[in-house]
């Protein structure tokens, strides 16, 4: 299993801000959050709740650009985000957000789990070739770049409303 984490701190910023903004994504919000690095970030149709929502990503990471379709698999309000990646199928990859509030902000864990287990686990050689120390640096710093620019936009957000 190929594990990629990194924790990074919002000062003044909820769980709750996160899991909405997540949660009920779109384009033109999405794009302001990172301007020239977020592409688009929409449902793909509509669901009645939050498990089961499929979402759609597109973005850079360092030089490599990301598109991704997901569907929400586990969502706790406040907490708890986790996507699993699908292309036609569900795919061995997933995205998690952990949200936990302090009195200061909030701490995000953001952590994309990637493989098989028992015998299948052969091929996570091959999914390396993806998710390899490139990406993983990138990533790394791409999670803790974009989550401080996202408190600004959420607080404009909120002000607007």
């Amino acid at each position: 299993m190929i594990t990629l984490q990194t924790t990074v701190h919002v000062a003044d910023l909820r769980g709750q801000q996160i899991f909405d903004f997540f949660m009920r994504p779109d384009d033109a919000t999405y794009r302001r959050w990172w301007p020239g690095t977020h592409l688009a970030f929409h449902e793909l149709g509509h669901s009645a709740g939050d498990m089961g929502r499929r979402l759609l990503m597109d973005e850079f990471v360092g030089r490599r650009r990301v598109r991704l379709a997901a569907v929400v698999v586990e969502a706790e309000a406040s907490r708890l985000i986790v996507w699993q990646l699908e292309k036609g199928v569900r795919l061995p990859v997933w995205v998690r957000f952990e949200l936990v509030d302090d009195p200061q902000g909030v701490s995000v864990t953001h952590t994309i789990l990637a493989g098989y287990v028992g015998r299948a686990a052969v091929f996570d050689n091959a999914m390396r070739l993806y998710f390899d120390e490139v990406f993983a640096r990138d990533m790394d710093d791409h999670v803790r770049t974009e989550f401080p620019k996202l408190r600004p936009l959420l607080v404009a957000l909120d002000a607007a409303c």
